[in-house]
């Protein structure tokens, strides 16, 4: 698909999903929106191979026809584009069937359900441990749908402790998140079952995108309980009805920006490496936003082999990162070291496809910052943010590699 082929005086500036469609209208890649006008337009700029990658690329390459799919909100877009993917299993955005690496909304098997953020392969190792009756995902970013779940609970409260309800009301853990209203019931006891079940029977008809359904139960219930004179009831309803209807996402849309093609947000990746003469060997990730660490999106990698050779470390961990297209792609990466490791991330990431800045982080011999090599605009407009990640990314490598020889 080519930019001449978009119809661009017809896309709305409103939320929603877009959907790439190629031969046969076989889907080739979903994705969510604050504004569809705005994020197509960024996958018909110049740089989408640095912003995207090469998957990203072919998907529009091979695209025959554009779908888009307008929501009352970001929210909503966010729930129907991971239903979407879920459905049809869309090549550009999973890698396979069983892709461990993205986020579920899980709803337990118990008298009180939770609803709980997981990842696929917590399921994976952990199956004994959850009993799940509904399984909503994959959703590619955590920190979207960590606020959704957020925004969700202000309407509908609901449980998401580690270990069964009940346990943590006879431990007294409950108490204080009942007083502030981030779960249900009176502090110092559980709500009535079934009116809790009706709760989680909401939030699963909204993980469903049946918003409509859900909102028509709401008012039955409004109209019934005013009938009956239990107006506490109903005023709580109607509080419910008129949240979901004028949906309060702000927070999602700042994730939204934080995505690649999202925004103007600069996201930096750093990266370092510790052993001990090769032994226990491990790699890291660490990301700065907007200046600040997202620490949700730090990852650790332990090296499939000893090695005593940091630019064979690092050229590993680049390698394991790059098989993560659900992850979003970094405006700079940042790297340990000088020459050598600056120039060993750009053969990874030219032989893969991408055309990603890099700054190496030059020491002194106290392990101090003495130089940074590399993109000369971007390490002069950010210098304090690539200090500051070389820093997370170093502080980071050596407590994994810490706890690592612990273990051992």
């Amino acid at each position: 698909m080519e930019k001449h082929d978009i119809e661009w005086k017809t896309l709305p500036d409103n939320p929603g999903v877009y959907i790439f469609r190629g031969a046969r209208r076989a889907i080739l890649y979903v994705g969510k929106a604050t504004s569809l006008r705005e994020r197509v337009r960024s996958y018909f700029s110049n740089d989408l191979i640095e912003a995207r990658g090469p998957r990203m690329v072919k998907a529009i390459t091979d695209a025959k026809s554009l779908e888009l799919i307008e929501t009352d909100s970001v929210l909503e877009a966010l729930i129907l584009e991971a239903n979407l993917i879920k459905r049809y299993q869309p090549w550009g955005n999973v890698r396979d069937k069983d892709d461990k690496s993205y986020n579920y909304a899980a709803i337990t098997d118990e008298a009180y359900p939770r609803v709980l953020l997981v990842r696929g392969r917590e399921l994976e190792r952990n199956a004994a441990a959850f009993s799940i009756k509904h399984l909503f995902g994959p959703f590619p970013q955590g920190g979207a749908l960590k606020e959704a779940l957020r925004i969700i609970r202000k309407i509908f409260p609901y449980f998401d402790t580690k270990r069964p309800v009940e346990e943590m009301q006879k431990a007294g853990r409950l108490s204080f998140n009942q007083e502030i209203g981030i779960y249900p019931g009176v502090p110092g006891s559980l709500p009535e079952k079934s009116e809790y079940r009706r709760t989680i029977r909401h939030i699963v008809l909204f993980f469903q995108g049946k918003k409509k359904v859900l909102l028509s139960e709401l008012e039955r219930q409004m109209k019934k309980a005013a009938k009956a004179e239990e107006f506490e009831r109903a005023g709580e309803l109607k509080r419910q009805i008129f949240a979901l209807t004028h949906i309060h996402d702000v927070s999602l849309i700042q994730e939204e920006l934080r995505e690649p093609g999202g925004g103007k947000s600069m996201r930096i990746e750093a990266y370092d490496v510790a052993h001990i003469s090769g032994s226990e060997a491990v790699g890291v990730m660490t990301v700065i936003e907007g200046g600040e660490p997202q620490k949700s999106d730090y990852r650790k990698f332990k090296l499939t082999k000893d090695v005593n050779n940091d630019v064979l470390g690092l050229k590993e961990v680049l390698l394991r990162r790059l098989g993560h297209p659900e992850w979003p792609l970094p405006r700079l990466i940042v790297v340990d070291g000088g020459k050598a490791q600056v120039n060993a991330a750009k053969s990874v990431l030219f032989e893969n496809g991408y055309g990603i800045p890099i700054v190496g982080v030059v020491k002194d011999e106290h392990h101090r910052p003495k130089e940074l090599i590399g993109d000369e605009k971007l390490r002069k407009e950010h210098e304090v943010a690539i200090v500051r990640a070389n820093a997370e990314a170093h502080r980071f490598a050596l407590s994994y590699h810490q706890k690592r020889r612990r273990i051992h």
